[in-house]
């Protein structure tokens, strides 16, 4: 018997209709599962434990007004560092005085044991043969230090440590322990010096549950838990401080990172520095307060930075390093727009001052002691100075009382001020690549996210095939 036509019409309706639903509830089905897997996937790790205040809305202008607990609005100390600090700081710390870091690389870990190992070999020591070194570093007295010769830069990674400054190049330092940091600064046996222009803070490949782990105790077991209202305004500016550092380190490793380790290709991460630190406007917060902090242990400790004898044995070179001080120090554009960028004396206020203070400054010792666990050595040597450096700029603001008789009190070791101003240097670098490459990093990650995935094209076709 021949069907009607009418029925046909509605049967092949029918069976449209189940196979419209049929695809429809997969493809429903298929989202559900993407959109679960996207909220579940972690992003890169930055800061533990995770805060989700962090994840704030991105207004148009969320970095304007005045650095929370600082006393500089955030256009000032952009101007400043652009036309000011940026440009004297990176000139003073390739004068020979500031260049070389004394630092003891190899300590056991006093936490556990140090598995941590780096994916490539620009985190490790370099170890240059004797015929690399310069004359001067095999005499027993070292007169002078080259203004520009940078020794064993041939024949091995840029990145890798550079151990072999004879330390007798620096007789006659002071040399007194910091109470704010962990490390005994007058056991010369276990220590040496590191070219820092040879080692610049980069991407190294220090990675995983090792690299973790370090940032895991400093925030879990060291710095309070933030933002929270029952904290009080010490234990505040701790956490920024570290967050703000934290951040610091993030950038410096997206701004040079190794885009194609095959070919050695390196440059800007732009998406791993939103990623870390700008999509989180805290952090980036957190870093100009950081910032504003040591700045202000740099201008409260002028008097004395002025009066340092910055002498290497290269009359020229120690006269310049004297003058790039002094400009610094008393840049009259500094004075004028930002003369007290951090107001230290509000702090320490009531019964409990005391200990309050005994008690941060025994959790910073922590934080100080857990750089022994890093596992990279290149990045535990940025780690040990620019921890030593907040260490000093903490024990200039916090261990002395009154600033007219600061130079006659304070008592800072060499090394402390190298490390307090490639800190500051550090610092500045930072807020000029957040200030310049952020609207670029954002447009790229907002051009990745809009771009077309592979899982939105194949249900671009599903529903063409659909209809």
């Amino acid at each position: 018997m021949v069907e009607p036509e009418a029925e046909k019409k509605k049967k092949g309706t029918s069976y449209k209709t189940r196979w419209s639903l049929l695809v429809g509830a997969l493809i429903a089905i298929l989202i559900a599962v993407a959109l679960a897997y996207a909220l579940k996937s972690p992003n890169l790790s930055h800061f533990a434990p995770a805060d989700k205040s962090c994840h704030c809305a991105q207004e148009k202008d969320k970095y304007s007004g005045v650095v929370e607990d600082c006393c500089c609005d955030y256009e000032t100390v952009n101007q400043l560092n652009e036309q000011v600090l940026h440009p004297s700081l990176q000139e003073l710390v390739k004068t020979p005085f500031f260049r070389y870091f004394k630092v003891k690389l190899w300590c056991d870990c006093p936490f556990w044991p140090d598995d941590g190992m780096c994916r490539l070999r620009d985190c490790s020591v370099c170890e240059c043969p004797e015929t690399e070194f310069p004359e001067s570093f095999k005499k027993p007295f070292i007169r002078g230090l080259s203004s520009d010769d940078l020794a064993c830069q041939e024949g091995k990674p840029e990145a890798a440590v550079d151990r072999t400054l004879d330390s007798k190049a620096f007789r006659g330092w002071t040399e007194t322990d910091n109470p704010w940091t962990h490390d005994d600064e007058t056991d010369n046996a276990e220590m040496t010096y590191v070219n820092l222009q040879l080692n610049p803070e980069r991407y190294t490949g220090y990675t995983g549950p090792s690299a973790r782990r370090i940032w895991d105790a400093i925030y879990s077991e060291n710095c309070p838990t933030y933002p929270s209202k029952q904290l009080c305004q010490e234990e505040r500016i701790l956490y920024k401080l570290i967050s703000g550092l934290h951040s610091s380190i993030s950038i410096h490793i997206a701004a040079d990172y190794l885009l194609d380790e095959a070919n050695n290709l390196w440059g800007q991460n732009l998406t791993l520095m939103y990623d870390r630190v700008l999509r989180y406007p805290d952090r980036v917060r957190n870093l100009y307060f950081t910032f504003l902090f040591v700045l202000r242990a740099v201008t409260k400790a002028a008097e004395y930075l002025e009066q340092a004898e910055y002498e290497t044995g290269n009359p020229m070179e120690d006269l310049k390093t004297q003058s790039l001080m002094k400009q610094l120090l008393y840049n009259p554009q500094l004075q004028a727009a930002c003369p007290l960028p951090f107001d230290e004396a509000k702090l320490w206020k009531g019964q409990r001052g005391p200990e309050l203070k005994q008690k941060i400054q025994g959790q910073f010792r922590n934080i100080s002691a857990l750089m022994d666990c890093v596992g990279c050595e290149k990045c535990r040597l940025w780690g040990k100075l620019q921890v030593l450096g907040l260490g000093t700029a903490l024990k200039i603001l916090f261990s002395v009382n009154g600033e007219e008789h600061l130079s006659q009190t304070l008592q800072v070791q060499r090394n402390e001020v190298i490390a307090l101003m490639n800190l500051l240097n550090r610092l500045s670098e930072s807020v000029k690549l957040v200030h310049e490459m952020g609207p670029a990093a954002e447009k790229v990650v907002e051009g990745q996210n809009s771009s077309p995935t592979a899982f939105s094209r194949l249900l671009e076709k599903m529903q063409a095939s659909i209809l």
